[in-house]
């Protein structure tokens, strides 16, 4: 196999740390916390034979399609007059779908601080080798941009709960751990929410992981289908501005997610 170690990312800016996980071929899960460096030498220490690396932030900035009327008739279906139009294509396809997400601004310095944080790091990784992920391809190092939540949604087949819910927690856990993510079962949480420990207010959680972690496990997980089985997901948006990869065949995706 061309690629051993899968790395999910969850670009943050200031002091607040940024959350990776690594997965291995067995799905088994290492999960950690660090800035930058923290971020770049685990990248480097996991892949020297090869990796794939998924990064939930855009990897460039909107370079105008949807502002073009020539553009947004070529799409399917066509954009309704003067909407979306501040909107890259990629945010669009999954927008219109019914699965929420940001808007890129056209310049960098418009972009919000964990924006800005997310392209720095796509720099750092094309500076150390990384290219941009095509299914099929052999490259021993390849970054892939991913949203989250849309992976949740699209793996779910309708939008998940409230990630910073206990319940939500609940439901992305599962989730992974139902796609065979080396994870704790976090139904076997809920034997330790007892009516003392409510009555106590102390909730313990062994094994639940916060929404960060399971948004870069997420992440990791999308980019083991991309590298090893890429059929089973689907690129979204204008490869010239930059696609988001779901963790869904094409044929399986839906054209509208609710709850």
């Amino acid at each position: 196999m061309a690629h051993t170690h899968f790395i999910g990312i969850d670009p943050t800016a200031g002091r607040r740390p940024m959350d990776f996980a690594v997965l291995d071929v067995d799905l088994r899960p290492a999960s950690a916390k660090g800035g930058l460096d923290e971020v770049l030498n685990a990248i480097a220490s996991a892949g020297r034979a090869g990796a794939v690396v998924a990064v939930d932030a855009p990897q460039s900035v909107n370079s105008g399609l949807m502002a073009s009327d020539e553009y947004r008739a070529t799409l399917v279906p066509p954009p309704a007059p003067g909407r979306w139009k501040h909107y890259k294509v990629c945010e669009y396809q999954l927008k219109r779908r019914g699965i929420g997400l940001y808007n890129t601004p056209a310049a960098a310095v418009e972009a919000p601080a964990w924006m800005q944080a997310g392209f720095g790091l796509y720099a750092a990784l094309h500076q150390a080798g990384f290219v941009p992920y095509l299914p099929g391809s052999d490259a021993p190092r390849q970054v892939l941009e991913v949203h989250p939540h849309a992976c949740f949604t699209v793996m779910l087949g309708r939008l998940p709960l409230p990630k910073l819910t206990l319940e939500g927690r609940l439901q992305r856990q599962l989730v992974l751990y139902r796609t065979g993510v080396d994870v704790k079962n976090p139904m076997d949480t809920l034997e330790e929410l007892t009516a003392a420990h409510l009555l106590a207010g102390h909730l313990p959680l062994p094994g639940l992981l916060d929404h960060d972690a399971l948004d870069a496990l997420a992440a990791a997980y999308t980019a083991f289908l991309a590298a090893t089985e890429p059929a089973r997901v689907t690129l979204v948006g204008d490869p010239a501005e930059g696609q988001i990869v779901l963790p869904v065949g094409e044929g399986e995706l839906k054209e509208m997610y609710t709850r």
